[in-house]
């Protein structure tokens, strides 16, 4: 699965960035655990959640979609919707005056890619032996 692994590689250093700055946050705060009323710590691990909550998903689903044979464009398409969305949202909930446009058009991709990745998968699923 080279796409999908491509695009993993292309999210972890993200995944990694996001998580210094929430450590960062932390020890500049000193706080070990929650957020302690900071609200930029709050803000930095949500930022962080979310992509944890939607990466993994949309990581499965681009791989199995590669698995049943699904287009290589329409799979790099999808692939960089989703990082494009998640740096989008990333840098839109990141901002003490958050920018509502990048969190909304973070969210978008996101959403649009796991509809479209599911579709591929089904249809790959109905088309490539989930009845032989």
């Amino acid at each position: 699965m080279p796409i999908t692994a491509f695009y993993a590689a292309l999210l972890a250093p993200l995944y990694v960035f996001l998580a210094f700055r929430v450590i960062a946050r932390r020890v500049g705060a000193r706080v070990a655990l929650g957020d302690g009323g900071d609200a930029d710590l709050l803000r930095r691990t949500r930022v962080h959640a979310n992509f944890s909550e939607y990466a993994p998903m949309v990581l499965v689903l681009l791989g199995l979609a590669e698995s049943l044979r699904t287009s290589s464009i329409l799979l790099h398409v999808l692939g960089a919707a989703f990082v494009l969305g998640r740096v989008s949202h990333a840098w839109g909930v990141s901002q003490p005056k958050e920018t509502l446009v990048f969190r909304q058009a973070g969210m978008f991709a996101t959403f649009t890619v796991l509809i479209v990745a599911a579709l591929a998968c089904l249809h790959g699923a109905l088309t490539r032996g989930l009845f032989p």
